[in-house]
């Protein structure tokens, strides 16, 4: 009973012990995030008697982020985390500038890898960097924040934004509410996969924008390759699961079908033998694939997908049924696992701000990444477009697009700093030196078997170095593997290259 008495004789102390607790920054940040909800329970509390009352109900009370003041570093708001919005964070200077951050994702997605996340090639943490990463200020410095929050609303003539917490999953918890006041706002907040219009899509498909969606084809993948393993199983509804369907002949849905074709020929075919034979890959394109690139790079790729398995058929969808899909011809293709890969759109909460549009739908901006409707407010990235006024071709939404205009938003951002422009309403007139200038660097793509295409032309009219073959694949690795954002996540990839190459594909389903 030696333990009984320790515990009797510490137990005194436990008051000295919360006294301590209480003092700690942890105390303090859940104080306030108590505090916080209990004052949105308190005003749900009070708008439901007012109205049980008959009484007009007061505006609910929003807490957040106030107004910066005098003293006090300026604050710049970005909305997303993806290619422009962390380039941006990691370039701005965090010595002038206060960082804030709102996105539903705590980190930025490398795509270009993206693809080979589905068959094992890598692992999901080797294309995932935390925002804490890229730029540390948001976990160091006491004005810096990030939110899981998404934005619900913008208010630009109060320089201030609505946000509302992202509570994926918890049933318990509701959403918290709250607003942050800016000084300079970035939208980018990028775009969201086109669909069409066409039924059943959002139902069915699985687009390959995020980790989580990588995860989903994973598992998909791997349980479809399991149940039609299993005895009295038809021939028809064995060929369904094991028929990949994926539609969008782009980079994306070109090197997907080339990682899924490398997964079949080198690792379906030892580990599930009895169904080796039955597995299929289909691309469906309205076009021609890869319609970016050099002709003969097009061609070598329509050749070498042909030779590893990939059925091309030119189509458009009509109709995505839970087990098959309609053409406009009237075919209609059975699948066990549909990837849907057409290019982006803008988003419901593009459309739904009250800014300038480009001709696409996306948030209009100028030369200098400005809306120029609102002061302090810029858009970056998929979610921007040049206005026609400014009589330049909207860019396409690429990662490089994105990562460069990040870049120099940050830059011109810093020297607005500098000279006092910082804060809010104060950069009106001020000289914002030479616009944003878009050079385009070239376009790669794999397409499986140790093959991968270059294209270095500046536009598909211009000349310029295009090659394929096993050159352009180890080109296409060793740039993606020096584009790889931290070196902690270039060892991932390299080592999980490495492994890939020795021991095979992780097939293992968790």
């Amino acid at each position: 009973m030696f333990w009984i008495k320790n515990l009797v004789r510490i137990s005194p102390t436990t008051s000295s012990v919360g006294n301590l607790f209480k003092n700690s920054e942890s105390y303090t940040l859940s104080s306030r995030f108590c505090t916080a909800l209990q004052h949105q329970q308190q005003s749900e509390t009070v708008q439901a008697t007012e109205v049980a009352n008959g009484l007009e109900p007061q505006p609910q009370r929003y807490d957040g982020l106030a107004p910066t003041k005098e003293g006090e570093k300026p604050r710049v708001l970005v909305l997303g985390s993806g290619w422009a919005g962390c380039r941006l964070m990691k370039g701005i200077d965090t010595s002038i500038y206060d960082v804030v951050c709102v996105s539903p994702r705590n980190h930025m997605v490398f795509t270009p890898l993206l693809a080979s996340t589905c068959v094992g090639t890598l692992e999901f943490r080797s294309v995932a960097e935390p925002i804490s990463r890229i730029q540390p200020a948001i976990s160091r410095e006491p004005g810096s924040y990030y939110f899981l929050a998404n934005c619900s609303k913008l208010d630009a003539d109060n320089h201030e934004v609505h946000c509302e917490t992202v509570t994926e999953g918890l049933s318990t918890l509701k959403p918290w509410k709250f607003k942050i006041a800016y000084d300079k706002l970035v939208l980018a907040c990028g775009a969201e996969a086109s669909t069409f219009g066409i039924n059943g899509v959002l139902e069915n498909a699985i687009f390959l924008r995020e980790v989580h969606h990588a995860q989903e084809i994973r598992r998909k993948l791997l349980l479809n390759l399991m149940l039609s393993d299993v005895p009295g199983i038809s021939e028809e509804e064995k060929k369904r699961l094991l028929h990949c369907v994926v539609v969008g002949g782009g980079p994306t849905g070109v090197e997907f079908s080339g990682e899924l074709s490398d997964f079949i020929m080198k690792d379906v075919r030892q580990r599930y033998a009895h169904v080796k034979d039955d597995i299929r890959v289909t691309l469906i394109e309205a076009r021609d694939i890869l319609s970016s690139f050099d002709d003969r790079l097009r061609h070598y790729a329509i050749k070498q997908l042909n030779k590893s398995g990939v059925k091309l058929v030119r189509g458009i969808v009509k109709e995505v049924m839970p087990q098959k899909l309609i053409l406009d011809d009237g075919t209609e293709v059975p699948y066990g696992l549909l990837v849907w890969s057409t290019g982006v759109g803008p988003s419901s909460f593009v459309r739904s701000l009250g800014l300038p549009k480009d001709p696409g739908g996306r948030i209009g901006i100028d030369e200098w990444m400005r809306v120029p409707s609102v002061q302090d407010v810029f858009a970056i990235g998929d979610c921007s477009g040049y206005l026609e006024s400014t009589g330049k071709s909207t860019l396409p939404a690429l990662a490089q697009v994105a990562e460069r205009e990040g870049k120099y938003l940050a830059n011109l951002l810093n020297v607005m700093g500098k000279a006092g422009g910082g804060r809010a309403y104060s950069a009106k007139e001020m000289e914002l030196g030479e616009p944003f200038v878009y050079k385009h660097l070239g376009s790669m793509a794999t397409i499986g078997r140790y093959k991968a295409l270059v294209d270095l032309r500046e536009s598909k009219e211009g000349k310029g170095i295009s090659m394929a073959g096993f050159v352009s694949w180890f080109i296409w690795r060793s740039a993606y593997l020096t584009r790889v954002v931290s070196w902690r996540n270039r060892f991932y990839v390299a080592i999980n290259w490495l492994t890939t190459f020795i021991f095979g594909r992780d097939i293992s389903r968790i």
